[in-house]
């Protein structure tokens, strides 16, 4: 079967059906807020927010696009005059996968916050992604995980990297 693109498959969906995920480090400064509403009130939606579809709580759960759904939210006029729908085009990945598509979607645009993208690093981690992994993935580098990983201070994303021989303190005679 020849692979087909989700935004050829974009679907409009009442906002009240759709929920932002858990994990997302991106974070907008007010004054991009502002000119994100601009945009949409002058262009309307040019780019679908991308989803996952939760069948068991039928909701659309936020990779990527939390900013354009906020706009939505914010704004009666937004909101009326798109009748409450999002442009939505859905993804079927894991939870892991998810979690990587909306860093390297948000990796590509702008900024992250460093204490959310430490507790995503540890998030993988303990899904069971190896920092290979994390590194082929997010677009990160092994120092860049390193970095994140002392940040949550948790021995546990050590467990498995094998030290070298640290230097034994010399006795030196007491003066």
């Amino acid at each position: 079967m020849e692979y087909k693109s989700p935004v050829y498959s974009v679907i409009a969906v009442p906002v009240e059906k759709i929920k932002p995920n858990t994990y997302n480090p991106n974070s907008v400064a007010p004054p991009e807020m502002k000119l994100l509403y601009e945009s949409i009130k002058a262009d309307g939606y040019t780019m679908p927010i991308v989803c996952y579809y939760s069948k068991e709580q039928d909701i659309y759960i936020i990779v990527d696009g939390f900013h354009r759904y906020r706009i939505m939210l914010e704004y009666p006029d937004i909101y009326e005059r798109e009748k409450g729908l999002l442009p939505v085009s859905v993804i079927n990945k894991p939870i892991d996968q998810r979690m990587a598509s909306t860093i390297r979607h948000n990796r590509a645009r702008g900024n992250h916050d460093v204490d959310l993208m430490s507790n995503i690093v540890k998030e993988l981690h303990e899904l069971g992604r190896s920092d290979a992994w994390i590194s082929r993935h997010l677009g990160m580098d092994r120092d860049e995980i390193l970095r994140l990983k002392q940040i949550t201070g948790l021995a546990a994303l050590f467990k498995d990297v094998k030290f070298g021989k640290a230097w034994r303190p010399v006795d030196e005679p007491e003066e």
